[in-house]
């Protein structure tokens, strides 16, 4: 894990380059996937860049009596030779309801985002483990193997 997490800091630390305006987009909404270790859960989602590098992920997803309400910071950034694929990485809460209560949980992402030339579709893959804040009582505290893929319509 610490490997991992230097491995990210030096990746954010490393030159990048400027965003082209062709591959560009400000809005994008669609279906967003949270999947891996436990439920999968589906539902709406959207990405808005308040700038070129930082946008907001908001999703809503549903799965196995399950409702979970995500929003998610990330910086962004393009990737050299590559002109339609960014990298991004970010954190952010996320709310869990359930039949009888709810969970807080942090989300911490990384991923790509990869903007189709002269299509309006944005294709982002990322992995987005959770980290349960709150009384265990037996539950698992972090879980590793939880990632995220999302299909969205570029608005602008």
């Amino acid at each position: 894990m610490k490997k991992f997490l230097c491995l990210l800091a030096l990746s954010l630390m490393i030159g990048t380059t400027t965003l082209q305006a062709q591959d560009n987009y400000t809005t994008a909404i669609g279906l967003g996937i949270d999947f891996g270790e436990g439920s999968t859960l589906v539902g709406p989602s959207v990405k808005h860049f308040f700038s070129a590098n930082h946008a907001a992920i908001a999703e809503v997803t549903f799965g196995d009596d399950l409702t979970a309400i995500s929003a998610i910071w990330n910086y962004n950034d393009g990737i050299p030779n590559a002109e339609s694929l960014k990298w991004f990485a970010g954190i952010g809460p996320q709310i869990v309801l359930f039949d009888g209560g709810s969970d807080f949980f942090l989300r911490p992402t990384a991923g790509l985002d990869f903007k189709i030339p002269d299509v309006p579709l944005s294709i982002t893959f990322d992995w987005r483990p959770a980290i349960f804040l709150g009384n265990a009582d037996g539950a698992d505290t972090f879980t590793p193997g939880r990632f995220g893929l999302g299909f969205r319509y570029c608005l602008n």
